[in-house]
């Protein structure tokens, strides 16, 4: 193959090299934690014997931090001078947390409080590790590229959709489900290392003033499309999880699906989000980003509906499923690549880290309590119907943005200015 015509058709961003190893160390992390995320609730399932309101109870010890501490943790990276230090911290923290997990099994002390805490506690470094890589990945991207990088990050999640959840199902299935959660662990070792060999010129830190905790949530308050966009997350957000709480157990136990059928499964419907992620620019280009990004809303939520129809053998029901994760997986690619790109474009250097924390407050904070709902309803009213409720929940998330004006957004917006008017205190 011609070499010119090879590195032609490479992105421009993967040729340059230290955005191409943020984005491998980012992308095997992602891979780590999709064979978490099938692997973590079989454990419980298979290994400890979990049943509804206890799988509600492990979904959202991971995803509580989001609600505690986000907003704190957005306020500290901010006036950090170095984010990608405390990403490597948070990378190695995980790989310890999650390697306890198959150590406790072999030597037979597993227990579930301790998979409540180890999800809790990586999901605490996890918050930390996401409100600093907002400030990271712009010191890595120009604003001409956002569109392509968050292509190429998606596509990554996309792929990570593909072969960590097939992955994870084969592992439980030959090596047991705590083993599968040791390759996870590696995952954060190798994005670590790939985190090293990078050292980008990162936004200065910010100056301490008055306000300087509040500061994200008041540029929220001022930037009109970001209202409706956060309703809607959180919207979808929580009915999501409901459904995500409950989707292993209604799969293994009300279908009789097995461990390597269902990571088989999610993984091939993760295909369609390899094409979502091929596709984004060129829906972008024909419709627009703001109507893009309402289709990636129904796109992603809209499928789901088919997981509570499925029934009878368990080929028609692996089916069913396989179609709704396709078609879903399609969906949140266009949504996460639009999204992405333009609230990148619209947010100011200097509130990243804290608009992040309180966007993972709103949004990441009601997947716990949608998590707890989950568990609640299963228990209350069965499986089949709460999953209803889920899935349903979740597509009327796009009734918030119907009404403005991201319809007519054709182009990705200019930042909307970080307020400077609180005076610096002194000492800073």
């Amino acid at each position: 193959m011609d070499k010119r015509w090879l590195i032609s058709h490479v992105p421009e961003l993967l040729r340059q090299r230290a955005f191409r190893n943020y984005w491998i160390g980012q992308s095997i992390s992602l891979v780590g934690d999709e064979i978490s995320r099938i692997a973590l609730p079989l454990v419980a399932v298979l290994i400890l014997d979990a049943q509804a309101g206890e799988m509600g109870g492990l979904t959202a010890a991971a995803l509580v931090p989001a609600l505690l501490f986000s907003v704190p943790a957005g306020a500290w990276a901010d006036r950090r001078r170095s984010r990608r230090r405390v990403m490597l911290v948070t990378d190695l923290g995980r790989f310890l947390l999650m390697a306890s997990v198959p150590v406790a099994y072999a030597w037979g002390v597993l227990n579930f409080v301790q998979l409540c805490l180890t999800a809790f506690a990586i999901g605490t470094l996890s918050v930390l590790f996401n409100v600093c890589d907002s400030t990271l990945y712009v010191s890595l991207v120009p604003a001409k590229s956002y569109v392509q990088g968050s292509s190429l990050m998606n596509g990554s999640r996309s792929l990570a959709f593909t072969a960590g959840p097939s992955l994870g199902g084969l592992l439980v299935q030959f090596a047991r489900a705590p083993f599968a959660l040791f390759v996870d662990a590696l995952s954060y070792l190798l994005s670590a290392l790939f985190l090293f060999r990078i050292s980008p010129a990162e936004p200065p830190p910010s100056a301490r003033r008055r306000g300087h905790f509040t500061a994200g949530l008041k540029w929220l308050v001022r930037a009109p499309l970001m209202r409706p966009m956060l309703a809607a997350v959180a919207t979808l957000n929580f009915f999501n999880f409901i459904y995500q709480a409950l989707f292993v157990l209604y799969a293994t136990k009300s279908l009789g699906v097995s461990s390597g059928a269902l990571g088989i499964i999610l993984g091939s419907g993760a295909v369609g989000g390899l094409i979502g992620a091929a596709f984004a620019g060129r829906v972008v280009q024909r419709i627009g980003i703001g109507p893009a990004i309402i289709f990636g809303f129904a796109g992603f939520s809209l499928p789901l509906v088919l997981v509570p129809l499925a029934g009878g053998p368990e080929l028609l029901s692996a089916g069913i499923l396989t179609l709704a994760e396709f078609l879903s997986c399609f969906g949140v690619m266009i949504l996460d690549i639009t999204s992405n790109a333009f609230q990148t474009a619209l947010i100011p250097d200097a509130l990243r880290s804290r608009i992040a924390g309180v966007q993972q407050t709103i949004g990441y904070g009601v997947r716990p309590l949608g998590a707890l709902a989950g568990g609640a309803l299963g228990t209350a009213i069965g499986l089949r119907p709460a999953l209803w409720v889920a899935t349903v929940g979740a597509g009327l998330s796009v009734l918030w943005l119907l009404p403005t004006s991201l319809l007519r957004t054709r182009e990705l917006p200019a930042p909307i200015p970080a307020p400077d008017s609180e005076p610096q205190l002194s000492g800073a």
